[in-house]
């Protein structure tokens, strides 16, 4: 049998860093776009996100802490997600800087405010695939002992979808052809998708 290294959270890991969003990784990241009822933009990378269901199309992320986005979310209930990939790895990670209220991160990394059709918040123009979401759910998340946590997850369904055609071929989407990056834990490891790194495994029927 293996040597374990055994913890409980509550107790601590004992560890240099805290392996928890490590072990869960690599994850995709929301690159969420959200606007105020006044009109001013934000743009944050979150970790903690994912897709959930397919009829209605729902992602959701989770912020830790009460930012600028979940009040933005919660004023106007709409955001974009845009695909983080290594050709904007750069400035996706400009956008996670702890910056004054009221900060442009479009501005700050020096992207393109790109119209989307449904909703009122603009998509990155550099990322080749952008989502334009509703807000369906917002939730405070708490813990086993029903103790409310610093971090709310929302919930959003796509309603409007915006992809680079080259990354469209014989009516397949070619998910490693856009380069996404993911999340890998610690300070700031991330994993780079590339068509080399695929393989297919078809489900049993």
């Amino acid at each position: 049998m293996s040597d374990i290294h055994y913890y409980e959270p509550l107790k601590g890991h004992g560890l240099r860093h805290d392996p928890f969003n490590a072990i869960v990784g690599p994850r995709p990241i929301g690159w969420i776009a959200s606007r105020d009822a006044k009109g001013h933009d934000n743009l944050a990378p979150y970790s903690f996100f994912n897709a959930f269901c397919y009829v209605p199309p729902i992602i959701g992320f989770s912020s830790i802490g009460w930012k600028d986005t979940v009040a933005n979310i919660q004023e106007t209930g709409e955001f974009t997600w845009n695909l983080a990939t290594k050709d904007i790895a750069q400035q996706m990670n400009m956008t996670s800087a702890s910056v004054p209220h009221g900060t442009d991160e479009f501005v700050l990394a020096g992207l393109t405010k790109a119209p989307s059709r449904i909703v009122g918040v603009p998509r990155v123009g550099e990322s080749p695939v952008s989502f334009e979401c509703k807000r369906t759910q917002m939730i405070q998340l708490e813990g086993a002992d029903g103790r409310k946590a610093d971090a709310w997850m929302i919930f959003g369904e796509v309603v409007a979808v915006h992809i680079d055609k080259r990354l469209i071929r014989d009516g397949v989407y070619q998910t490693a052809e856009a380069y996404p990056i993911l999340r890998a834990g610690r300070a700031g490891d991330y994993v780079q998708v590339r068509p080399d790194m695929m393989f297919e495994m078809p489900r049993p029927k």
